[in-house]
C-alpha cells in the first residue's frame, strides 16, 4: 500500500485484491461516540457478532465533550411528571418548521412517533434522567436537572406553529453530562458483547464486484488491517468540522468561528471514504453556529442591532437560530444593546465594548450610520412601553423600555466573541440508516449514523438533536445492517 493510499479515503479498495482478511464480524461499526455506541449495541441484541472501530484510545468523541442534552418530546415520563402536554404531533410541527429549510419530513415523522420508546431505551440501558424542570432555556442545566427548552419552541414564530413543550432531556449530571451520557453507553455497549478496538484509524472501504460495500481498511500499531463486514459497515465518526480543506470549500463562513465544536475524528474522513463508494452528501453548506449571548435569559431585555443598527431577529430565541442569522446573513456583525438596567455579564463573562450617556454618542463610538441606531431605539422603546413588538414578536416578558442611561453595547462578531459551531451536512441516509447514490439508491451493505450523514437537521438546528439524532437513527442503522444478508 502506497502513502498516496493511506491518506487518500476516496480510493476504495477491491476485495479481490484482498487474499485474508485480518478481523471479520457481521457488523463492522466505525466511530465510537454516541451514534456508535447505540449502533453497536442495537446490532448486537439483534444477535449479530459486532466489531467497533475506534481511531482514539477510547469511546467518547465529540459526544463526550457535550453537554449532554438529547432532544426528546411527543410525552416522555419527565415531561409529563414536569406538567408539560406533548404530543408527536406538535413535536413534528415544530421540527419540520424549525430544522429546514427542506426538512426531511420521514425522518422527522418517524423520530418524533418513536420518541417516547427511544427514552425508555436509553433508560433501559443505564441512562438515568430526574423528572424536574430547569426554567433557563438554551443549554444544559448547571444542577442535575434534566428538562428545558432548547430550540426557541417558547419564542415566535414557533409558539405559533406548535404548542410549546421542552423537549431538551439532559442525564442526571450535574452541568455539563456528555461524559457521564458516553460512560453509561459504552457500559452498555461492552454488556452486549460488543468487540472493540480501539487507537485503528480507518481509511477506506473495502468493496466486491458487485460494488457492495463488505469491509474497511484500517491501521493500528502502524500495521494495516484488512476488516471484513460480512453484513454491513455502519459509519458513525462525526463531521468534518476539524477539516479546513472541506470547510473552504463547503462552508467558508464558519471558519472565522474561534470554537469549533469537536475532535480530531471530525475530519470528514467517514464522509469522504463513503464518497469514495459512490455515496451522495447533501447540505455540506450548513453548519450550527451558536452565539452565547445567554444566558440569563433575563438578558435579552436589550435588542440585538446588525452594521446599520437594524434589529434583524426576536432576541428571546434560541442563541443558535442567533448565531446562525448573525453569521449567515448579518455577515457576522451583531452587536447586543443594553441600558443600565439590562446590563449585567452573562455566563460566557461577555462585558460591554462601548458605553456612552446618549443613543446618539454610542450610535458614534460604534460607527454606525447616522441615526440609524437612534431609530431602531426609538420604535422599540415606543412599542415595548405597551408591551408590544410588532417587528419581530419577542415575548411580553422579555420587553423593556431601554431608557436608563448609560447606554452600552456589546460587540459580539466572531473576533471578539467565541461562537460556537459544527457542520451538519453529510451523507445522504435512509431513515433506516442505509447511504444512497446521487440516483438516490441504496448502497448495499453500507450504513451511516450521527454527524457523518446529514439527519434532522438539513439546516436550523435544535440544541439536543445531535444526540437525539444521532442516538435514535444509530440505533435503526444497527437494526438495519443485522438484519442484512451475509456476503
Amino acid at each position: 500500500m502506497t502513502g498516496r493510499d493511506r491518506v487518500n479515503p476516496s480510493a476504495v479498495r477491491k476485495a479481490s485484491r484482498i487474499g485474508k482478511w485480518d478481523w471479520e464480524a457481521d457488523v463492522v461499526v466505525v466511530g465510537y461516540g454516541a451514534a456508535g455506541a447505540c449502533t453497536a449495541i442495537e446490532a448486537a441484541e439483534a444477535g449479530t457478532e459486532v466489531l467497533l472501530l475506534e481511531r482514539a484510545s477510547g469511546g467518547g468523541g465529540t459526544s463526550a465533550n457535550a453537554g449532554g442534552v438529547i432532544y426528546m418530546g411527543g410525552g416522555t415520563p419527565v415531561q409529563k411528571a414536569c406538567g408539560f402536554d406533548d404530543t408527536p404531533d406538535e413535536m413534528y410541527k415544530f421540527l419540520m418548521a424549525a430544522v429546514g429549510p427542506d426538512p426531511d419530513e420521514a425522518k422527522i415523522r418517524i423520530f418524533c412517533d418513536a420518541s417516547v420508546a427511544h427514552y425508555h431505551w436509553l433508560v433501559e440501558h443505564g441512562v438515568p434522567f430526574k423528572m424536574s424542570f430547569s426554567p433557563e432555556p438554551g443549554m444544559e442545566a448547571l444542577t442535575d436537572d434534566c428538562l428545558n427548552y432548547t430550540g426557541g419552541e417558547d419564542a415566535y414564530p414557533f409558539d405559533r406553529i406548535a404548542k410549546p413543550a421542552p423537549r431538551g432531556h439532559k442525564p442526571q449530571y450535574p452541568a455539563a453530562a456528555g461524559g457521564f451520557l458516553m460512560q453509561k453507553l459504552v457500559a452498555a455497549a461492552e454488556r452486549s458483547g460488543t468487540r472493540m478496538e480501539c487507537d485503528t484509524r480507518c481509511e477506506t472501504l473495502v468493496v466486491d464486484d458487485a460494488r457492495q460495500v463488505v469491509g474497511v481498511v484500517a491501521w493500528q500499531d502502524k500495521q494495516e488491517r484488512l476488516v471484513r463486514a460480512r453484513r454491513g459497515v455502519i459509519l458513525t465518526a462525526g463531521g468534518f468540522t476539524m477539516n479546513p480543506t472541506m470547510v473552504a470549500r463547503h462552508v467558508p463562513l464558519i471558519a472565522q468561528c474561534s470554537n469549533k465544536i469537536g475532535t480530531d475524528g471530525d475530519d470528514g474522513r467517514a464522509i469522504r471514504m463513503a464518497m469514495g463508494a459512490g455515496a451522495d452528501v447533501i447540505h455540506m453548506d450548513a453548519a450550527e453556529v451558536a452565539l452565547p449571548i445567554t444566558p440569563p435569559r433575563r438578558l435579552m431585555r436589550g435588542i440585538l442591532v446588525n452594521r446599520v443598527g437594524q434589529r434583524f431577529i426576536n432576541e428571546d430565541t434560541y442563541f443558535g437560530r442567533v448565531g446562525q442569522e448573525g453569521l449567515f446573513r448579518q455577515g457576522g456583525h451583531v452587536y447586543l444593546i443594553v441600558d443600565s438596567a439590562v446590563y449585567e455579564r452573562n455566563l460566557a463573562g461577555m462585558e460591554a465594548s462601548y458605553v456612552e450617556e446618549s443613543v446618539a454618542a454610542l450610535e458614534e463610538s460604534m460607527g454606525l450610520p447616522p441615526g440609524s441606531l437612534q431609530a431602531t431605539m426609538e420604535h422599540y422603546n415606543r412599542f415595548a412601553a405597551q408591551g408590544e413588538d410588532p417587528l419581530f414578536h419577542k415575548m411580553p416578558t422579555l420587553l423593556q423600555p431601554l431608557t436608563s442611561a448609560p447606554y452600552a453595547a456589546i460587540d459580539c462578531r466572531p473576533d471578539k466573541v467565541a461562537w460556537a459551531t459544527f457542520t451538519l451536512g453529510g451523507l445522504h441516509t435512509q431513515p433506516t440508516g442505509e447511504v444512497l447514490n446521487p440516483d438516490g439508491e441504496t448502497i448495499p451493505g453500507l450504513y451511516a449514523a450521527g454527524r457523518t450523514t446529514c439527519g434532522i437537521c438539513s439546516w436550523g438546528y435544535v440544541s439536543g438533536m445531535s444526540l437525539g439524532d444521532g442516538t435514535f437513527f444509530g440505533r435503526k442503522a444497527g437494526r438495519s445492517a443485522a438484519r442484512a444478508s451475509k456476503v
